[in-house]
């Protein structure tokens, strides 16, 4: 019986079509694969490859050796990945989706970190604000900034709140009254996050009870760095996070609206397959990430 490893180099070369090609993928010399597949023949005790100088190419016994062996070696890959994320909490690849403007601010110097304490973890990051079928896209986690899931066969795990304000350049102020409460705004220079063209619901409390009101539709964006830009240039005010606005506010590109009121936070959360438990190497990003946020300003703790 042939073993993974002739099998591997057979079918690569028959994939590729080339001994050198398959030499480079699998960080093997040309005369070692060319050996292997020839020893795989021998024992089968047929031709499987036809070469010439100018091609390589299955002969119809090799093309049944890979239709049959090809969906048994990538069974066996998914499986070996899928014990070693169960088994080992350093190492394995791990599938993390994240949401687009939290992942270009935080995520860059959460990774760097992440691999300096744990370099045997292979991380695959997709950055998307949509919501993702977690199971039938195989994410092991989603980070998601938003209300707890409905969905019950997920897993949500709450890692902090997320404190917003509204924010505008000053500039914006030289040409529109400065509002002193929620119901000054202008839905006009109101700028909305959302993907589906409507307007933004806004909820403000201080002591004393609360106030919402509904944001402009002349601009709605899904992206809150392009929020915050326009803010910025002074195309208006918009509600955004305070990790998104830190920056800003603090070199005064943009001010923070409406100080004395508090909008209502979203929840920084992760979503999970319905594991039974936790994967070692899931549970051992979830306590990195959250250890990571807690010394972030604009994540409260």
């Amino acid at each position: 019986m042939p073993d993974l490893r002739s099998i591997r180099v057979f079918l690569q070369v028959a994939e590729g079509r080339s001994f050198a090609g398959a030499a480079r993928a699998l960080a093997m010399t040309p005369a070692s694969v060319t050996r292997i597949v020839a020893r795989l023949e021998e024992d089968l005790g047929q031709q499987l490859l036809v070469r010439t100088s100018r091609r390589v190419a299955p002969t119809a016994a090799g093309a049944r050796v890979a239709a049959r062996y090809a969906p048994i070696l990538a069974e066996f890959d998914a499986a070996s990945a899928e014990l070693e994320r169960a088994l080992r909490p350093d190492r394995g690849t791990l599938s993390i989706s994240v949401p687009m403007s939290f992942g270009q601010q935080t995520m860059p110097g959460l990774i760097a970190a992440f691999r300096l304490a744990f370099p045997n973890v292979r991380l695959r990051v997709n950055l998307a604000d949509r919501l993702i079928d977690i199971l039938g896209e195989g994410v092991d986690l989603a980070i998601r900034i938003s209300a707890p899931p409905t969905d019950r066969s997920t897993i949500w795990r709450r890692i902090c709140a997320i404190p917003r304000h509204v924010v505008a350049a000053p500039s914006l102020f030289d040409r529109a009254p400065r509002p002193g409460a929620p119901g000054d705004l202008d839905p006009a220079l109101c700028l909305s996050y959302g993907a589906d063209g409507t307007a933004e619901r806004w909820s403000f409390a201080r002591e004393g009870g609360t106030v919402a009101v509904t944001a402009g539709s002349g601009i709605v964006c899904n992206n809150g760095d392009v929020l915050l830009a326009l803010a910025a240039s002074g195309a208006g005010m918009t509600l955004l996070p305070d990790f998104l606005t830190e920056g800003a506010r603090r070199d005064g590109t943009v001010e923070t609206v409406l100080p004395d009121w508090e909008s209502a936070p979203l929840s920084l959360g992760i979503f999970y397959p319905p594991y039974d438990e936790l994967p070692p190497l899931v549970a051992t990003f979830t306590d990195f990430f959250e250890a990571y946020l807690r010394d972030r300003a604009g994540f409260a703790f």
